[in-house]
């Protein structure tokens, strides 16, 4: 399946949106568990200002010295979890998304070691946990989240693994991996900055 995925997004054209607005980088790290490919994930610590507890890929925003948002990324996930960068195979980017605080977020998707040694930032990170590219596949969801973004309403799922609701922009990125990259089908419409230009 990580094959496929690797073909797929290697000949995908990601959507780009165009703002003059805060930039983020999150890496989307993959590996090949015991049972198939799984995603890493993490809980954020609950003491932080923003996004505090929730489920999330390690990233965060671009510093005035990263050289592109991939370089983000990958400085962040070795900052939250300890993936370093030289442990990352670089598949590609999804396309870019804007969080509810109006950052532009840029998912790369890379393949790491099943035996890479994740250790959690205590001051960031609450938790990291892998998820089985499979348990979203079924798409057996806990509920679906209707949310009203800039005016219009986006209906994304939401699923609950080993007592972790995975939803928001999040789970939009894991069905957009999905359906690209293993043909999963989920249903789910297209992002209201798909269809505008932010200035």
């Amino acid at each position: 399946m990580l094959q496929q995925i690797r073909q797929r997004l290697a000949q995908h054209q990601p959507r780009q949106i165009f703002v003059q607005r805060a930039q983020a980088g999150v890496l989307v790290a993959l590996s090949e568990g015991p049972s198939g490919p799984e995603v890493i994930l993490t809980k954020r610590a609950s003491r932080l200002s923003t996004h505090s507890g929730e489920i999330a890929f390690p990233g965060g925003k671009r510093d005035p010295e990263d050289k592109d948002l991939l370089h983000t990324a990958l400085r962040e996930a070795q900052e939250e979890v300890g993936i370093r960068p030289e442990q990352v195979d670089v598949i590609g980017p999804l396309g870019q998304v804007m969080s509810k605080h109006a950052l532009q977020v840029t998912p790369w998707v890379g393949i790491v070691p099943h035996d890479v040694e994740l250790i959690p930032s205590p001051d960031e990170i609450e938790a990291v946990f892998r998820v089985p590219l499979r348990f979203f596949m079924a798409d057996q969801r806990h509920h679906t989240d209707a949310i009203d973004f800039r005016g219009k309403m986006l209906y994304v799922p939401a699923w609950e693994f080993d007592g972790h609701i995975i939803w928001g922009l999040t789970a939009y990125i894991l069905v957009e991996l999905l359906n690209i990259g293993c043909d999963a089908g989920i249903l789910m419409r297209p992002r209201p900055e798909h269809n505008v230009r932010y200035r």
